[in-house]
This record gives structure tokens, C-alpha cells and sequence, in this order.
């Protein structure tokens, strides 16, 4: 058997006391990470019972009083008042056309210019006859007349002479000294002489106004110039003039080619107060009313809005569509708008100021008889009742139920139930 020597008794002692030591520390490191463990489980099962001890969390929208506004939105196009087909009322060979697309004209301006030689011709002709006949009917008056009134005079003159010779040789033949021959002979002339001064007088009447001589000359006046007026017109339809102000939108004729009677040969939109038309669903025509502001905006130009006013509603309505037709007047058209284009429009039906407001979002049963919402009272979610009044676009009217500053929930939350432990979390809606 071996003996140990002291250093190796002294090592084994140096083991033995060191090993409780090593022990001690082991199990400190080791309560550490129990304590570790311990609280971050404290934590997770506080992060789990936070819903049921704080609530879950909702979103929810403010109850607040404001004013709003209940619209319709439709889209329609641009209508001018009333577009103008322009046509030719002769057949004729084209000679110029004065405007291009797109023209603005004003009424009266020159659109379109016929060869007019055969019709100034006759033009020409009847202004001739008009003069002729003209003069024809001064010298009546001034020639005919005077000259017709000499003769009177002369044969009244003659008249007077044979009369009184016709006396004296009455008288001389009751004494005898004169034959009933003379005497017949003189009743004769006194005769012819008295016949001579009717004609006479009836000359002069005839020629004086109001006389049948000078009633043919006026009427063959007026008959010549109604033969000019109907050639001045027949002239002037070889000239095709705008019948109003507006924008010339196409044309369909150049120069050499021939119009034929009653062939369109240009369109145009007439100037006059620029109209939307719209059709809206016979549902709403309760809500419409003439005078209702509405704002407009073109689809090409959807940022840029203008004001429109409602002041036609249709009294029949489109039983194929189910539809309304309405029309509005442009207040102030924007220098954009063209005939035909595409608008979209939002008439304002209805308003209220200072009201207490919700979102439609947060209403059940919006639709029904009777609509609810979910209230956060006393963070639980309380099912209420609530009376509605305007619906808007987007927000609703609360006539009663509810109070300013209160926190609805989103409808949209569909797994939260009445009596559920809540927290409202307002910010992340905007109402």
C-alpha cells in the first residue's frame, strides 16, 4: 500500500472545501433565470388579460354637431339651348364659304355665298319695272291731271258761250225773228258743249286722288315693287347668314360644289345659356325641387368645379330606365366647356346647420324603422336607439339618442357585441 504525501493531502483538501462554493453559484444563476422566465410569463399573461380586464380595442367615430349637406350625384353631358342646321333654299353653285370649324359667328354674319347672277338679273328687271311704273304714276298727277283740268275749263268756258247764245235765240224766236231751225241747231250745240264738260270733269276726277285713273297707276306701282321685294328676296337666299350667335361645329360643304334645296350644309350651336342634362332614378325626384344649387365638374377637368343651378324637372318619366330627365343652368361656364361633354354633378337636395352629426358607417339598420349604433359607455359597447334625421353623403343627422362628444362604433365591427368590454380608439377614423 502507498502512503500519500502531505502535498497530496493537502490538494484533496483544497478540493473538498471548493466544490460547495461551484455549488452556490450554480444555483444562483439558476434562480435568475427562474425570476427571468417568472416575470416576462407575468408580462405575456398581462398582454393577454389586457382586452378583458381594459377592453378591445375598437374604432369608433366622435359624435359632433355640424352642418350637413344631403346631395344626389349623376352625370350628364353639356347641351347648348338649341343647335341650328343651316341649309340652302336654292339650288346653286357654291362660290365661298366665310367660316371655318369651329368659328364663332354672330347672327347675320356670312356663312355661305351662292352664284346669284340669274337672280340679281332679275332683280335688276323688277327695279326697272318699279321705276317705270313709278313715273307712270307721277304723271298722272303732275301731267295728266293739269291737262285734264285745262279742258275742263275750256269746255266749261264753251259751255257757258253756247248756253247763253242759245238764250238769246229763244228769246229772239218768241218775237219772230228767228226760225225753229236756228233754234234747234243752238239746243244742239248746247247740247254737245254740256256732254263735252262731264267728260271733261270726269277726267279730271278720274285723276285726282281717289280717282280710278289714279287708283290703276298706284296699284300697278304696287304690284311692280311687290315683283322687286320678291326678286330682292330670291337674291338675298343666295347669301346664307347665320340665323344666330354660336360656334359654327362642322360644316359639310366647300367651294364648287352645288347645294341642292333643303341639303344641311353646316351645324350650328347656338350662343345662349349653357345646360347640363342629367338623369336621375325616379326614387329621388321627391328629393328635387327648381332653384337647387348643384356644383359640376367636366370628367376631362375633374378639379376644377363651377356652380350650376336646377331649373327644369321632366314631368315624365323614361320607363325604360326608371330615370328622370333634369336640367341645369350654368351659372358661369368655364371657357372649357365644350357641346357634348361628359360632367358629373352634385345637386345639394337638402341642408342642415348645427345638428349633431355621425358617420352612415357607424349606423346598423340605417335603412330601417329602427336604426341603432353601438355607444362606448363606461368603456362597454351599450346598444342604442337612435331617431335620424337628414341623411347626407357621408354623415347622418341624430335628432335624438345620443350626445355630443360621444364615441360610436364603426358598423364595420362586426365581432364586437353589446355589453363587450371596450376601448375606443377615435383617432383612427376620421368622422
Amino acid at each position: 500500500m502507498q502512503l500519500s504525501s502531505p502535498e497530496d493531502t493537502q490538494a484533496g483538501q483544497s478540493l473538498i472545501l471548493a466544490a460547495p462554493s461551484g455549488t452556490a453559484v450554480v444555483r444562483s444563476h439558476r434562480w435568475g433565470r427562474i425570476a427571468a422566465i417568472s416575470v416576462l410569463g407575468l408580462f405575456l399573461l398581462a398582454w393577454m388579460l389586457r382586452d378583458v380586464v381594459l377592453g378591445e380595442p375598437v374604432m369608433t367615430y366622435a359624435v359632433h354637431r355640424g352642418n350637413l349637406t344631403q346631395s344626389l350625384v349623376a352625370s350628364g353631358r353639356v347641351v347648348t339651348p338649341e343647335r341650328v342646321a343651316v341649309a340652302s333654299p336654292v339650288m346653286a353653285r357654291v362660290v365661298r364659304v366665310a367660316v371655318d370649324e369651329g368659328s364663332e359667328v354672330v347672327r347675320g354674319q356670312l356663312l355661305i355665298e351662292l352664284d346669284s347672277r340669274d337672280a340679281f338679273a332679275a332683280q335688276t328687271s323688277a327695279e326697272a319695272i318699279v321705276a317705270l311704273t313709278l313715273a307712270q304714276s307721277n304723271a298722272v298727277s303732275e301731267v295728266e291731271l293739269p291737262a285734264a283740268a285745262r279742258i275742263l275749263e275750256q269746255s266749261r268756258a264753251a259751255l257757258l258761250q253756247v248756253s247763253e247764245q242759245f238764250d238769246r235765240l229763244v228769246d229772239l224766236q218768241v218775237r219772230g225773228f228767228v226760225g225753229k231751225a236756228d233754234l234747234d241747231k243752238a239746243r244742239r250745240d248746247r247740247d254737245v258743249a254740256q256732254s263735252q264738260a262731264l267728260a271733261a270733269e270726269l277726267q279730271v276726277t278720274a285723276r285726282e286722288a281717289g280717282g280710278s285713273h289714279r287708283a290703276m297707276a298706284l296699284a300697278s306701282l304696287a304690284q311692280a315693287r311687290a315683283a322687286l321685294d320678291q326678286a330682292s328676296a330670291k337674291l338675298a337666299q343666295y347669301r346664307i347668314l347665320a340665323p344666330a350667335s354660336g360656334v359654327l361645329m362642322s360644316r359639310a360643304v366647300e367651294s364648287g360644289d352645288v347645294a341642292q334645296p333643303g341639303q344641311l350644309l353646316m351645324l350650328l350651336a347656338s350662343t345662349g345659356t349653357v345646360r347640363i342634362e342629367v338623369q336621375l332614378d325616379e326614387k329621388n325626384l321627391g328629393k328635387l325641387a327648381l332653384g337647387q344649387a348643384a356644383l359640376a365638374s367636366a370628367d376631362a377637368y375633374p378639379e376644377q368645379r363651377f356652380a350650376a343651378m336646377v331649373t327644369y324637372i321632366n314631368p315624365g318619366i323614361d320607363a325604360t330606365r326608371g330615370s328622370v330627365m333634369v336640367r341645369l343652368d350654368v351659372l358661369t361656364p368655364p371657357a372649357y366647356l365644350r357641346q357634348d361633354m361628359t360632367v358629373s354633378v352634385d345637386i345639394a337636395t337638402a341642408e342642415r346647420r348645427d345638428v349633431l352629426v355621425i358617420p352612415a358607417g357607424a349606423v346598423h339598420d340605417l335603412q330601417g324603422e329602427a336604426p341603432w349604433v353601438l355607444a362606448v359607455r363606461e368603456r362597454l359597447a351599450v346598444r342604442q336607439l337612435i331617431d335620424l334625421g337628414l341623411l347626407g353623403d357621408n354623415n347622418v343627422e341624430v335628432r335624438s339618442g345620443l350626445k355630443d362628444g360621444e364615441q360610436v362604433i364603426a358598423a364595420s365591427a362586426v365581432t364586437v357585441q353589446a355589453g363587450a368590454r371596450v376601448r375606443g380608439q377615435p383617432e383612427q377614423l376620421s368622422p
